[in-house]
């Protein structure tokens, strides 16, 4: 089936804002006396705030009736942080042309929270070329899940089937591809030759790097 459709997650890969996120866990959960390492963050990069701080309050036996507290706490820091220092990442004007051009609809589709799309939307200016945006925030499941990626797409009439998505994490890619979607991840330039990307139709080191020859290898593949 052509495809008509892209849909992109956010943090990561249009905005550098995995640092921040990590910044703001690091911050919080500081205050409950213990430290997140760099893998240990990485292994949940992809999960929504709430599953991301169950996940650690569980493995550090901190008690979970401050859950909810720690996860506003996290949203709250990160958007501040993002609104004052985050940085666009290097080709999204180019990509956001390049599949304008060839009229495909264009969506969002999120782990985080409405606020934050709608601050990285302000931010890059990519208002005008969306046609959706999708946040799991209020699902039953978040990524690895796909129905944040199944929403997005039913929202703009395109079959699973129509689309092509772009990810940064593991857990997005996972999800794109149990949406039944073509999935080209952008991996941190620190986990690029790790074989868990295996399941991807096409990696690359940037957003920038993508052109035709790389549009015709999804397109007939």
């Amino acid at each position: 089936m052509a495809l008509t459709t892209v849909i992109f997650d956010i943090d990561g890969l249009l905005i550098d804002s995995e640092p921040l996120w990590h910044e703001a866990a690091t911050d919080t959960f500081k205050s409950y006396g213990v430290q997140l390492s760099n893998a240990m963050y990485a292994s949940t990069t992809g999960l929504r705030t709430k599953e991301f701080v169950d996940w650690w309050f569980h493995f550090f036996k901190i008690d979970m009736k401050h859950a909810p507290d720690a996860e506003k706490e996290i949203v709250k820091g990160v958007l501040k942080k993002i609104e004052e220092k985050a940085s666009i990442m290097p080709g999204v004007p180019h990509i956001f042309d390049f599949f304008a051009n060839k009229q495909f609809k264009i969506g969002l589709a999120t782990s985080s929270p409405p606020e934050l799309i709608d601050l990285v939307v302000n931010m890059t200016g990519i208002g005008p070329y969306l046609s959706a945006t999708a946040s799991a925030e209020f699902l039953p499941f978040g990524k690895p899940h796909p129905q944040v990626y199944l929403n997005c797409a039913e929202s703009m009439n395109s079959k699973p089937t129509e689309c092509v998505c772009f990810e940064d994490s593991f857990n997005g890619m996972i999800a794109a591809k149990a949406a039944r979607m073509k999935c080209v991840v952008i991996p941190h330039h620190s986990q690029t030759k790790e074989e868990k990307w295996g399941a991807a139709d096409l990696k690359l080191s940037s957003l920038q790097n993508f052109g035709e020859l790389h549009f015709d290898r999804l397109f007939n593949s």
